[in-house]
């Protein structure tokens, strides 16, 4: 078996859709091989198959539902679900594993497709590994079933109100959201039916943003990555709240009553503090990235507990989590995973304690807002023509080495590459923003000329 993944990026498979990888072609033989590796007992299995609303949803979906049917198992068909609500209905359902065609925050041309075990948790890379080695070793196609034993394929009709009740019940029982008016983005995406039913349930008033999905419009100038919709309509109306949700209702970011944004770190510190005040916070250690703000370090570090550090991709810190014992981690973009309520990162989870905390401390979100300070920092984009090891491209390395050496002790600096876009992520943090500015701008020149894809960004 291979050991270096050949489809599997850092969240599955992504790419633009109707070209290789996102085809119709590999979304059958991930199908195939999804059911293949989880058919181990003599008896029907079952898969799960959600989307978002993108337009070529439709066709990876038959595609995906024809390659698993081939393999006699069945097919259980939820339709558009964010994807924490996919691994919610994997679990609950007992079937076998979960499938979410999705590529989240990414424009509608893209697609993706990612994998849920049986309990809800995203795939381990050995797992991705199996997959991919059914996908690429040639096996010989006289396992597949004939006759009565090809599977069948299910709608799943009540999906949405069987997840709308799970994620009210990430809410105290005791507590309601009477009288607070909440702004929230949904992005034309998954959570557009969702969303806005679960706050309305318990109790608020609800101003809908981009709940009208086309099939092309979802995260185009809305959602998680543009909270500045939100923030003018949290503004404009007078709402208490904000929420701006990503196109797969897996990210939540916050705007408090100002139209002050408020992303994942600063989220992730009102939650650690509170959970750290009242006990609950296991071993007294919240798990975030390597992107993290180090004022979210300092917050929780000043409320007597501690921040691991993973890299990035929520599905890492969900990992250490599991691994560790601990039951609250996420990431700076508005992935915060809450273990004791839902296996992975679900906006709406994430703002229901949000306003928890609202309510049960009686106070607005840009007071709690307050528990951390955030240091200065400037994440910068490139695209690429390939990704090389940065100590492999000497002129880089060494402004690299250089920028560590004048933070050093007062700051951080880092180079990534995306796990599912050809883009070089840069990280520069420090006290004053004119001195990362320009090392951050001079790291993006040098990587632009050295593999830069030749089109200037």
């Amino acid at each position: 078996m291979s050991l270096k993944k050949r489809l599997f990026g850092t969240d599955g498979v992504r790419g633009i859709a109707n070209i290789e990888p996102m085809t119709s072609e590999t979304a059958l033989q991930l199908g195939r091989a999804i059911a293949y590796v989880f058919k181990k007992e003599n008896r029907r299995h079952r898969i799960v198959i959600g989307k978002d609303t993108r337009l070529s949803g439709y066709m990876l979906e038959s595609a995906m539902m024809a390659g698993i049917c081939s393999m006699g198992v069945d097919a259980l068909m939820v339709g558009p679900l964010p994807t924490p609500g996919i691994a919610f209905v994997t679990s609950s359902m007992r079937a076998d594993a979960g499938v979410v065609i999705s590529a989240s925050h990414n424009p509608y041309h893209d697609n993706g497709i990612k994998f849920f075990s049986r309990d809800g948790l995203k795939l381990p890379d050995e797992v991705e590994l199996l997959i991919e080695d059914f996908i690429y070793g040639n096996h010989d196609p006289s396992h597949r079933p004939t006759a009565r034993e090809v599977g069948k394929a299910y709608r799943v009709d009540d999906a949405i109100g069987r997840y709308v009740v799970f994620t009210k019940n990430s809410f105290p029982k005791d507590l309601t959201l009477d009288g607070l008016k909440i702004a929230v983005d949904c992005a034309n995406g998954a959570a557009y039916r969702v969303a806005p039913a679960v706050f309305y349930e318990l109790g608020a008033e609800v101003i809908p943003i981009s709940v009208k999905p086309n099939g092309e419009n979802i995260n185009d100038g809305c959602g998680a990555m543009y909270p500045e919709n939100v923030s003018k309509a949290v503004k404009d109306s007078g709402a208490d709240i904000g929420f701006a949700l990503d196109g797969d209702g897996d990210r939540c970011i916050a705007v408090d009553e100002l139209g002050n944004v408020v992303d994942g770190d600063c989220l992730l510190a009102i939650s650690a503090v509170a959970m750290l005040r009242e006990g609950s916070l296991k071993k007294n250690t919240l798990v975030a990235t390597i992107m993290s703000n180090s004022g979210l370090e300092e917050a929780v570090e000043g409320a007597g507990g501690r921040v691991v550090r993973t890299r990035v991709g929520d599905r890492y810190v969900v990992e250490e989590m599991l691994r560790e014992g601990y039951n609250l981690g996420g990431e700076q973009s508005g992935h915060v995973i809450f273990l004791d309520h839902t296996t992975t990162g679900d906006g709406i989870i994430s703002a229901l304690q949000v306003l928890k905390r609202m309510v049960k401390d009686g106070r607005k979100l840009s007071e709690l807002a307050k528990v951390m300070k955030n240091y200065p920092q400037i994440l910068l984009n490139v695209r690429i023509r390939e990704k090389k090891e940065i100590k492999d491209i000497p002129s880089v390395a060494a402004a690299l080495s250089r920028a560590e050496q004048r933070l050093k002790n007062r700051g951080r600096v880092f180079i990534r590459y995306s796990g599912t876009e050809p883009l070089a992520r840069i990280t520069v943090e420090g006290e004053r923003e004119d001195e990362i500015t320009a090392m951050g701008n001079e790291l993006a020149d040098l990587i632009r000329k050295e593999i830069g894809d030749g089109s200037g960004r």
